[in-house]
């Protein structure tokens, strides 16, 4: 596999302060192998690291989103650990999935890993790991409790049959279900309303809510102590009533 190739597996774009990140493997459906597992890594420490940038937005090229891991890729051997760093730790700051076609199996542990869901009507949701003799080891089993109940996150995994984009907003899997072919526009349009607001108190709320699953109330006062000193002496904090008194935009530093 060429350097070329490598790099190739997964692109960026800056649209100001928001960084789209675009699964680039169509002639496979956007399955995972070694390149696009760091290449996608790679891109989210750029998200998590770039005071320029507010939100992300990750989406894929071609028929569909993604569907899973490159079996050939890992029959060979290719090291796709950075796919399971990300699922892990997902992005410091907020990330929307923009999915069209399918998000199956890893592709929909991607998902998943991604704050809010922009989906096209009729696409396929799923888990079908039990299918061939695995399970959902990438978050699947663990995150699809918390987005669409516990019976039909177990419905999921032991049938491995997907459901609906359709079905997933019922749910409340899917924050926005859009016609088909609009899912990267209304994911990137949602960003952006995001990218207006301070960086700083958007990454703190993201990361208090993603805290908030399986916590009590007492221990969510203690989490969200540890985001509020830094946030609100702030450089922001400060440009934000100034802007609100003078009438005009904020001017955010993200410091």
């Amino acid at each position: 596999m060429t350097d070329e190739t490598i790099e190739a597996a997964v692109l960026t774009e800056r649209r100001g302060r928001v960084l789209v990140i675009t699964l680039n493997r169509p002639d496979q459906r956007n399955a995972i192998n070694g390149a696009l597992s760091s290449r996608l890594w790679a891109a989210v420490q750029d998200l998590n690291t770039d005071p320029g940038l507010t939100a992300g937005v990750l989406t894929g090229n071609g028929r569909g989103f993604c569907s899973g891991m490159d079996l050939k890729a890992f029959a060979r051997g290719e090291d796709i650990g950075p796919m399971f760093e990300f699922v892990r730790a997902g992005a410091e700051k907020p990330l929307i999935g923009a999915v069209e076609g399918f998000a199956l199996a890893g592709g929909l542990e991607l998902a998943l890993s991604c704050d809010l869901l922009v989906a096209a009507k009729g696409a396929k949701l799923g888990i079908p790991e039990v299918k061939v003799g695995l399970f959902a080891a990438g978050g699947g089993v663990i995150r699809l409790p918390s987005r669409v109940g516990y019976g039909k996150a177990m419905e999921m995994a032991i049938t491995g049959d997907p459901i609906s984009a359709e079905d997933g907003a019922g749910y409340g899997l899917v924050s926005r279900l859009v016609e088909p072919g609009q899912a990267l526009a209304a994911a990137i349009d949602l960003a952006e309303r995001i990218a207006r607001n301070a960086p700083l108190g958007v990454a703190a709320s993201k990361q208090i809510i993603r805290s908030s699953v399986g916590a009590t109330e007492e221990e969510m006062w203690e989490v969200q102590g540890t985001f509020q000193a830094s946030v609100f002496t702030s450089d922001d904090a400060r440009e934000g009533p100034a802007a609100f008194a003078e009438k005009r935009e904020p001017n955010w530093s993200g410091s």
